[in-house]
């Protein structure tokens, strides 16, 4: 979590390699009229930093994500979680920023996300990777208490997809369904929403 100004960041991220692609939503499944894939609209208040994967990665890319990654050999979460947040947008934190947890979130792929919420200054200086990140927006809080979440149904999976409305994209599983969470319990306070059985979108399975 930082602080955003809607002057100052709104539909400016921070580029890490390159300009602004045009964005495609051909494998999002359901209703995607009118959007076009940018995040516009979004910043201003209390904030959470969202990336846009490079589209050099052989897993994932180009796909929305919160800073994060696999845990090394004998790590915790946690210094898994502050280690990450450096390497791939280059924020320096230390324990005290820990804000709390969410619930650990299934992947298709095989792994277990557990979310941890860092405060991390009200402006602090970011320097996103370009081996993992192609573009780090700030998105305020209120644009995801505003957007009406909703779940699809897909024939490959009997779970109900998440789609998260955010600037002019959908945010699916597994980063949408922990935003979700977070909204629901920190911004609604609706602590008793679980998020493990949202299924994520065919095009994140892999």
């Amino acid at each position: 979590m930082v602080d955003s100004d809607a002057d100052l960041h709104d539909g400016d991220p921070i580029f890490a390699d390159g300009p602004n692609p045009d964005w495609s939503l051909e494998n999002v499944p359901g209703d995607t009229s009118g959007l076009d894939g940018r995040m516009e609209g979004v910043a201003g208040g209390a904030a959470f930093l969202l990336c846009r994967r490079t589209s050099r990665l052989n897993r994932h890319a180009g796909q929305w994500a919160l800073p994060g990654g696999r845990l090394d050999p004998g790590e915790t979460a946690l210094e898994a979680a502050l280690r990450e947040v450096d390497e791939e947008i280059g924020l320096r934190l230390g324990p005290d920023s820990v804000v709390g947890w969410l619930d650990d979130y299934p992947t298709r792929s095989g792994y277990v996300i557990s979310p941890v919420v860092l405060w991390g200054g009200a402006d602090p200086e970011l320097r996103p990777s370009p081996d993992e990140v192609l573009a780090l927006y700030r998105i305020g809080v209120h644009a995801l208490r505003d957007g009406e979440p909703r779940q699809i149904s897909i024939p490959e999976s009997d779970r109900p997809v998440i789609q998260l409305p955010l600037g002019n994209d959908l945010i699916h599983a597994p980063t949408g369904a922990v935003l979700y969470q977070f909204r629901q319990v920190a911004v609604l306070g609706r602590p008793n929403t679980r998020v493990d059985h949202l299924e994520q979108p065919v095009f994140a399975w892999g």
